[in-house]
């Protein structure tokens, strides 16, 4: 008899589909890498690749009775729902971000104060050229967490460090930052 790793994808598709999880797991097991490096090359971060890899794999557990495979590899078509997923979850970041934006903008003031804002733009400018002599990953760890709001377990994941690191490098990162700035007149 055949070994589950023997069997071809026709195979194991049909049996996934009459509710055999093991051979959904094998699948699973030879195509989630790949459905992975598909999705991070679509949504860009690790965090939102799983997410999608994981809702992948759902609508294809829930397609699989009406599937008829037409190729010898699953991959196409999980490439398909992938893609499909990958889309879905970029647009809802994006209305995430949009409303977001609206709730920031409902609480700035009615009048804008111009020097204020030439003040600002000025401390800003100088907060980025101390950024820019940073190392990369402290360039990285102020970008994440400083520009984007990434909290701390969010920005180890993203750049495959500790927590720790990312909270000590932050500190670290402001310290330099607010010496910097604190020495100039503005």
């Amino acid at each position: 008899m055949a070994q589950p790793e023997d069997r071809d994808d026709a195979a194991l598709v049909a049996e996934a589909a009459g509710g055999s999880q093991h051979a959904f797991r094998t699948l699973y097991r030879a195509y989630a890498r790949p459905v992975y490096w598909i999705a991070h090359g679509l949504v860009g971060s690790a965090a939102d690749a799983e997410e999608v890899t994981q809702e992948t794999f759902l609508a294809a557990w829930r397609k699989l009775p009406g599937l008829e495979l037409r190729s010898e590899s699953l991959l196409p078509w999980l490439a398909t729902i992938c893609r499909f997923q990958c889309a879905n979850r970029i647009r809802r970041l994006k209305r995430d971000r949009e409303h977001t934006q609206a709730a920031v903008e409902e609480t700035l003031p009615a009048t804008i104060d111009v020097e204020e804002q030439v003040v600002t733009a000025g401390l800003v400018d100088r907060i980025l050229e101390e950024v820019a002599g940073m190392s990369e990953i402290d360039r990285e760890v102020f970008r994440l967490c400083a520009a984007e709001g990434y909290g701390y377990q969010a920005a180890a994941d993203e750049l495959g460090i500790s927590h720790g690191a990312v909270r000590n490098r932050l500190s670290r990162v402001r310290a330099q930052v607010r010496t910097a700035i604190g020495t100039e007149g503005p």
